[in-house]
Parts: structure tokens; C-alpha cells; sequence
């Protein structure tokens, strides 16, 4: 014979064999939806730079999660757009008992108690300066931050909150919201940590949804340099040890490695954020005519399950979802 005995092709050969043989899949219960929440009423507002998502206010809400809920979505990662008058250096509004984010979240437990509901936990959107951190000449300060991120994850409990997802990149600020959570009574809400956050360009269209981009500098001397891996490992394993329950990369697609290594060392659930700037290069080609936009959305997401990632957020989630349900 001209070729070998094994020919893998064999397995390729039909639709159903494929199937049967394969690796990795995707299911809607994969995927975390962000949900970008806005002050006001009859308020539903499109991010110019993330065509087809939206801004909410609450009354609108409910119409996007039920949406999410028909398709198989389970969980659900809120962000909040905070108005000027109500940002500071102080994080105040953060701490709010009725401000957006605690009213969002009690909202959604009592209208849809079933949805898994994450909270972000940062300063940035509630930021004079637009850090995750309160600046003290001209530096974001570590401790005094995370005392505030801390309350804030209590707030965000009270209200209701299953998880809380501090994406700030603070030191410390996982065991002092883990040990705050406790001694709050709230031994069960979760801690999703952006474990290796990392200082991209790729979030560019995220900022413009929540008004929070740095007023000065950059974010570079708490988020991670695109250039580390080793740093990463480092950074998940302190998280764990301070009680983390689930632990993050973000991006996505730009490390996919990362996702691998953190899957490989560490044996703990792992997400991965397939951020704004990944969604919106996909939906600028789409509209192009340069890529099939649904061809293109699944083999990006089923590369962050064969990378090892367990949950994806992405805003994808409801149109992934949907095209799942078809297949």
C-alpha cells in the first residue's frame, strides 16, 4: 500500500461519527452574560462600539433576561454606568445600599430567583479618575482600596448577590473579601476572582459602555503585562489561597495559553472573559462580509473549552446560545 493503515479521516468520514468522536462541546450553561445596567426609565441604549449590546435601565431588563433564560443562560455578570454627579475618589456610591448595582441585584432575585447572579467588583465605574483604586498623589494606593472593594462585596451580598467578581487586581483584596463575607454572615457567596487580569488593549469598547476609562495614565502598575505567563501562576495560586472559588483570565483569544496553564497547575474552576475588543473585531469583519460571523463566534468560543476553560463570559452568550439550540 501506498499509505499507511491509520487514516484518521476514517473518523471524519460523516456528520454522525464526528459527533460521536468528538473532544470538546459547548453548552448554553458554559457561558456567563455580561449585562451592561443604566440609570433611568424606558432606557435601552446601543454601545456604539459593541453593535447589537445594549445599556439597560431596570425596566428594560426584564425583557433581555428572559431572553437569556429561553435559551438556556444560567448565569448572569452585572456592570453598572454610573453617572458623574455620583462618582469620587472615595468609592462611595459603590458602597450604596439602594445605589444601581444593589438595586439591580435585588431586582433580578426577586423577578428571576433562579438566575446565577455575579456582581463586578471595582472602583473604576464609580471613579472621579476612572482606576480601580483610590489615587493618592497620583498613585492608585493598594490597602485603603481594598477596604472599600471589601464593603462593596458585602453590599453586593446583601442585596442578594450569589457570587462576587472583584476584576480590580488589587493585592490582598481576595482573603479580605472572603474574611468580610464571613464575618457578614455570607459564607456562601462565591468570590470569581480575575485572578490574571491583564493590562490589554483590548478593552477599549468595555470603557466606552461604562464611561470608565483611566482619566490619567494607564492601568499597567496593577494589571498584569502581556508579557508574563509565569507571573499569572502566581498570581491564581495566591488567590486560591485566600479563598477563591473560581478563578479568571482576561482576555480571552490573546491567551488562550494562559487558560491552558492555569487549567494544568491548579485544580479549581476556571473562567475566561472573551472581552469587548475580541466581540467587536468578530462583529467589524462580520459586517464587512470578511468572516461568517457564526462560524467564526463558535470556533472562538470552543477554543477557550479546548484551552480548559469551564465558563466563558462572553457577548456571545445569548446568540451562542440560541445558534446551540438549533444545532
Amino acid at each position: 500500500m501506498k499509505y499507511p493503515t491509520t487514516r484518521l479521516r476514517r473518523n471524519r468520514q460523516t456528520s454522525a461519527i464526528r459527533e460521536m468522536v468528538l473532544e470538546n462541546r459547548l453548552h448554553p450553561s458554559d457561558f456567563i452574560a455580561p449585562i451592561f445596567i443604566m440609570e433611568g426609565e424606558d432606557q435601552k441604549e446601543e454601545i456604539s462600539s459593541m453593535p447589537g449590546y445594549y445599556r439597560y435601565s431596570l425596566d428594560h431588563l426584564g425583557d433581555e433576561l428572559e431572553e437569556l433564560i429561553d435559551v438556556g443562560i444560567r448565569s448572569v455578570l452585572l456592570f453598572v454606568k454610573v453617572p458623574d454627579s455620583k462618582k469620587d475618589n472615595k468609592g462611595t456610591e459603590a458602597v450604596n445600599e439602594k445605589g444601581l448595582m444593589q438595586e439591580s441585584v435585588r431586582f433580578i432575585k426577586k423577578q428571576y430567583p433562579d438566575l446565577f447572579v455575579m456582581t463586578d467588583v471595582a472602583m473604576d465605574p464609580y471613579s472621579s479618575y476612572g482606576h480601580d483604586g483610590i489615587v493618592e498623589d497620583g498613585e492608585i494606593v493598594n490597602d485603603p482600596s481594598v477596604e472599600v472593594l471589601a464593603e462593596m462585596a458585602v453590599s453586593h451580598a446583601k442585596a442578594g448577590a450569589d457570587m462576587v467578581a472583584p476584576s480590580d487586581m488589587m493585592d490582598g483584596r481576595i482573603g479580605e473579601m472572603r474574611k468580610a463575607l464571613d464575618e457578614a454572615g455570607f459564607m456562601t457567596t462565591g468570590i470569581m476572582a480575575y485572578s490574571a487580569k491583564y493590562a490589554s488593549a483590548f478593552y477599549g469598547p468595555f470603557r466606552d459602555a461604562l464611561d470608565s476609562a483611566p482619566g490619567f495614565g494607564d492601568k499597567k502598575t496593577y494589571q498584569m503585562d502581556p508579557a508574563n505567563i509565569d507571573e499569572a501562576l502566581r498570581e491564581v495560586e495566591l488567590d486560591i489561597n485566600e479563598g477563591a472559588d473560581i478563578v479568571m483570565v482576561k482576555p480571552g483569544l490573546p491567551y488562550l495559553d494562559v487558560v491552558r496553564a492555569v487549567k494544568q497547575n491548579f485544580n479549581i474552576p476556571v473562567s475566561v472573559y472573551n472581552v469587548s475588543g475580541e466581540y467587536a473585531m468578530i462583529k467589524a469583519a462580520a459586517e464587512k462580509g470578511w468572516l461568517n460571523e457564526e462560524e467564526v463566534m463558535m470556533e472562538s468560543l470552543l477554543a477557550f473549552k479546548r484551552a480548559g476553560a469551564d465558563l466563558i463570559a462572553t457577548y456571545f452568550a445569548k446568540q451562542a446560545a440560541r445558534l446551540l439550540k438549533t444545532l
